[in-house]
């Protein structure tokens, strides 16, 4: 009974400041910040879930990708995520598709909740759009930084800490798409 009452004041303090402070955008970017905390959440579990399903994946990049993952940039020494020279999906498939569903996710919640807004169909197709040229980039960049802590202490922890760097980066970029162009207020 004490944890209802403690949620009902919870959700109660925060319904009064959404109500108090509306469409500011500092409370807007501390929503925008509470769901990107789920985001992270959900992108972390995925992140460290997905290698589970996907490591046995020997497939090749299509020679589109390939010089962005380069497996000497990524890899120090033989990688099981090289094949004959080429970086496989079993590397790449868990860092995109960690990012994918967790910001798709977000998408949702934050025009909800974050920017009350409606969305539009070309809207969604432009977010998704830069979404994946974002995701490519955070999914270099988690990749990079995973192989840089292989060889460290931390390698426990690389693909958490790359997919943390990978938020930011997303943080960076959406919060403004969102607030100004696909959920801006008439």
């Amino acid at each position: 009974m004490k944890e209802d009452l403690r949620k009902k004041s919870g959700v109660s303090f925060l319904k009064k400041l959404d109500s108090r402070f509306g469409d500011n955008t500092l409370w807007q970017f501390i929503k925008f910040n509470l769901v990107s905390f789920s985001i992270t959440l959900l992108q972390l579990a995925l992140a460290n879930l997905l290698p589970l399903f996907f490591d046995g994946v020997r497939a090749k990049l299509p020679p589109v990708l390939r010089p962005v993952f380069r497996p000497e940039t990524l890899f120090e020494g033989p990688s099981p995520y090289v094949v004959d020279g080429v970086v496989t999906w079993g590397y790449v498939l868990p860092f995109f598709l960690s990012n994918f569903i967790a910001n798709i996710y977000g998408y949702f919640i934050n025009m909800r909740t974050t920017f009350r807004g409606k969305g539009s169909r070309g809207g969604l197709i432009a977010y998704l759009l830069i979404l994946t040229a974002l995701i490519l980039f955070s999914t270099w960049l988690q990749g990079w930084i995973t192989a840089r802590l292989a060889a460290t202490e931390l390698a426990g922890l690389g693909r958490t800490i790359a997919a943390m760097a990978a938020g930011l980066v997303q943080v960076a970029v959406l919060f403004p798409l969102e607030k100004y162009v696909l959920f801006k207020k008439k």
